[in-house]
């Protein structure tokens, strides 16, 4: 048995049960013990990741290590089986990465800063539910990605939806239950699908060992078998991913959760969905995904197409960049499609990348909202990179790290995606895959087009300021009255920030029965009343009596590993083609 696996899901685990004792100095200490638990716990969980992708042989990716398999429920013959390979160990390490930095971007900023939750308050910010639910959420995520046992994945694959529920509807923003609503009615009725084709494949095998059922390559199951459990299995994934059209409750999730829920929705819980297609559906069931394969292609590039537009009609940047989701998951699903080892390659790379980039993006949007109140572009008014110039730069970097340019980790995926489409596996119709390819080169025309609009109002131009006229003070859009240029200009885009509905002066109490208060510019936030901050250097641009702080530090600590993560697989995409080729091969039968 190795104790890495178990110590990987048994520290988070413990660091959440601890604090279901009652607290003692908490009120005394302001709140600063809790956010070093959390900070300490997702460090160690981190550092657990460190030394598994370490000591992880990277001369043999393709066989799983660490393997732990103990028995769980004898009469059934199920084991909690885990381990890694070169598919699962980058996954682990993101998960790890990204669920540490969340807790750096909530502990270390200020605890009255903008966008700390865990700033007790009398009926406030429920600090230490925020922390606990954080770490049951690792503890699902990682655990989805160890699993080896098909309903030991389940089982794992179901922990993160209430933690993430809470996440959205305690946390999130004005409509904050409607989404956490949308999103756990979506994903638990996916989940039923999901369940009842791995009870197929159960019944048709006799085993859930994934590692066994890979070998076998659909050994046993006959074709009609194989497609139904493939479209079962496919379906309750999709919805995860998600695929159009199964991707409604997407949009809406991302815009009311908090940064931090943003963050780890897309980055991690996204990459759950095209784990188990990478890691149950095409290895087990490979003559059902042959059939499949070219309906999977079609629903891919319509979600290319279909998110891109959407994107450009977008006015929230948050909700842009949740749409952007949905076409840059169907250059994954697109890569899974063509069967090839190029081509799931390049869906695996696609899935790490989409992670780090995504999560930059998010992370940064939340920053922008919590600054200026909104995440309307239109009411952002430009020249961030006037006003803020190291924010605006970060999210320029983020947005053409996004929309695919060589040199940085989003290009890699998009590329091989369309490279593999050029030439699916046999038996698979060339020509159709050819249109698929071409479709999804317009796509990636499409998706520099509404990152570049969105810069274009974002981040260039002269500032402009903003008021909001008291005839569309019910929720109008805000109008603009004048530009002026230079960095001290600042914007007031309605209401201060941290102003909602029963909450005009902008204290931070946030709206009638929203106890836990939010970060988002709705004005459930806490530390976003307005008020200036002490240490405001001459690069804070100035706005409604307070002031726009650019980059702080513990936002640089926070992103500063993902830009450098996209740096890095952008220029060395070896680095991550190298573990995740031989597992591939093996999967799909190649030499």
């Amino acid at each position: 048995m190795n104790w890495i696996p178990i110590a990987l899901l048994g520290v988070p685990l413990a660091g959440a049960a601890v604090l279901l004792v009652p607290p003692r100095a908490e009120a005394r200490t302001g709140g600063r013990l809790l956010r070093l638990h959390g900070l300490a716990v997702s460090g160690v969980t981190f550092l657990l990741a460190v030394v598994l992708a370490a000591g992880f042989d990277h001369a043999d990716p393709a066989r799983v290590q660490f393997a732990t398999d103990l028995p769980w429920i004898p009469g059934l013959d199920l084991g909690f089986h885990l381990g890694v390979d070169g598919v699962s160990l980058p996954l682990v390490v993101l998960t790890a990465l990204l669920t540490f930095l969340c807790f750096v971007y909530l502990c270390w900023g200020r605890a009255d800063g903008p966008g700390q939750l865990l700033r007790p308050r009398p009926g406030g910010n429920r600090p230490r539910a925020l922390v606990f639910t954080l770490l049951v959420l690792e503890v699902g995520m990682i655990g989805t990605f160890l699993a080896l046992d098909l309903l030991l994945f389940f089982v794992f694959f179901e922990i993160v939806l209430i933690p993430m529920y809470f996440v959205i509807a305690v946390w999130g923003g004005g409509a904050r239950r409607a989404a956490a609503t949308k999103f756990i009615l979506y994903t638990l009725l996916g989940s039923v699908v999901l369940l009842l084709g791995l009870l197929l494949v159960w019944a048709q095998t006799g085993t859930l060992d994934m590692t066994a059922l890979a070998r076998a390559h659909g050994t046993g199951m006959s074709l009609p078998v194989q497609i139904t459990a493939f479209l079962a299995i496919g379906a309750g994934l999709a919805v995860k991913t998600p695929m159009w059209p199964l991707h409604t409750w997407l949009p809406a999730a991302h815009t009311e959760a908090p940064t931090v829920g943003s963050v780890l929705l897309a980055g991690v819980l996204l990459k759950m969905g095209t784990y188990g297609f990478a890691r149950i559906a095409i290895p087990v069931l490979p003559d059902g995904a042959a059939a499949v394969a070219p309906w999977l292609g079609a629903l891919a590039v319509v979600g290319i197409v279909y998110g891109s537009l959407a994107c450009l009609a977008q006015h929230d940047l948050k909700r842009m960049i949740a749409y952007s989701s949905i076409g840059h998951m169907g250059f994954v699903l697109l890569g899974f499609a063509t069967l090839t080892p190029v081509g799931i390659n390049a869906a695996l790379f696609g899935n790490i990348a989409h992670g780090l980039i995504t999560g930059l993006l998010f992370f940064v949007a939340g920053a922008v909202k919590e600054r200026y109140g909104t995440a309307d572009m239109r009411a952002l008014g430009g020249g961030m990179l006037a006003r803020l110039p190291h924010l605006g730069s970060l999210l320029t970097f983020a947005a053409v790290a996004s929309l695919g340019l060589p040199g940085l980790a989003g290009f890699w995926g998009e590329m091989l995606a369309l490279l593999g489409a050029f030439q699916p596996a046999p038996g698979l119709s060339r020509p159709l895959f050819l249109v698929f390819m071409a479709v999804g080169g317009l796509g990636t025309v499409l998706t520099a087009a509404y990152f570049l609009v969105m810069l274009s109002r974002v981040t260039h131009g002269r500032p402009t300021e903003t008021v909001r006229a008291p005839a569309l003070a019910g929720g109008g859009a805000p109008v603009a009255t004048g530009t002026r240029s230079g960095p001290e200009v600042g914007v007031a885009p309605g209401p201060a920030a941290g102003a909602g509905p029963g909450d005009p002066a902008g204290t931070g109490a946030g709206d009638a029965g929203d106890p836990a208060g939010s970060e988002t510019g709705d004005g459930t936030g806490p530390g976003t009343g307005g008020e200036p901050e002490a240490g405001d250097g001459p690069g804070d641009a100035v706005r409604g009596g307070g002031t726009l702080r650019d980059v702080m530090a513990h936002e640089v600590a926070a992103w500063t590993p993902l830009v450098g993560l996209i740096l890095l697989f952008g220029l060395w995409p070896k680095a991550l083609l190298l573990i995740t080729d031989p597992v591939v091969r093996t999967f799909v039968g190649a030499p």
